[in-house]
């Protein structure tokens, strides 16, 4: 990648370990280390609280969530909840997630959802001839729906795809500064483990959808949570790994939409 170079001796000491060939090496994750600010044990716990709220609001089946109007209430909730409870905890610095977006970013979520997409398909496919694997319902409900509801449903992954982001990068920076601060591991060692372990949270989140089928929710999906965490990692910046996430996504909803269409329509 075009930020590699030789690392120093002071880039390798202590929480300045750097992976090179990734990251952008002007930049850190926020709170894990007190910059800009520190969170406390409390302060972490309340926001997983709020991360699980959202998540719940998002799979509550409540009538006043049905609808073409209606869905699209859980899935801005479904950011919105947690994002706000950072807000309340450091209000002058709940904004450190989101930074600007500029030309190479948009280079790396093209590059990062094309590698998603054939990891996805591979890992899927020798799942699928050697395991089995349950559809995922929103494909089978594509096929009925309407264009009008198409685009509706589109226009709902927008704000829901942003949750999930905050879903696995909340957790991954609480889980960073547990793995320093407590265990004190090395910052390499802290960004594998956090990507590791909210890889898995989220192919848990999954279950359900894929009538809990372990190896789907943890190898397939957890594997491409895996590849899309990498723009996060990167560039520090979780409308990155957002663009990548819709842009891998929306590609698999359009292939299924086509393979969903009749000859001839």
């Amino acid at each position: 990648m075009d930020n590699c170079k030789q690392p120093t001796d002071n880039d390798e000491s202590g929480a300045d370990e750097r992976f090179h060939c990734l990251e952008y090496l002007d930049d850190d994750f926020p709170y894990y280390n007190g910059k800009p600010v520190g969170l406390s044990g409390k302060q972490w716990l309340l926001l997983m609280l709020g991360v699980l709220a959202g998540f719940l609001v998002l799979i509550a089946p409540l009538p006043l969530f049905a609808g073409n109007i209606g869905q699209f209430i859980p899935a801005t909730l479904f950011f919105a909840i947690p994002l706000a409870t950072l807000a309340c905890i450091t209000p002058q610095h709940w904004t450190a997630l989101l930074r600007r977006v500029t030309g190479r970013d948009i280079k790396w979520m093209i590059l990062f959802a094309l590698l998603n997409i054939v990891v996805t398909m591979v890992i899927g496919l020798v799942v699928m001839k050697t395991l089995g694997t349950h559809s995922n319902p929103v494909f089978a409900g594509m096929a009925t729906q309407t264009p009008v509801e198409h685009l509706l449903f589109f226009l709902k992954t927008l704000p829901q795809l942003l949750g999930e982001e905050v879903l696995t990068i909340l957790p991954f920076l609480a889980l960073m500064t547990f793995l320093n601060t407590r265990l004190h591991w090395s910052r390499k060692g802290t960004i594998v483990g956090a990507w590791l372990l909210s890889a898995l949270l989220f192919g848990a989140a999954h279950l359900p959808t894929y009538d809990w089928n372990m190896v789907q929710a943890f190898v397939v999906i957890g594997s491409a949570r895996l590849v899309l965490l990498l723009p996060y990692i990167m560039t520090k910046n979780i409308w990155v790994s957002t663009g990548a996430h819709i842009l891998n996504d929306w590609t698999l909803f359009i292939i299924a939409l086509l393979g969903a269409i009749p000859p001839g329509h």
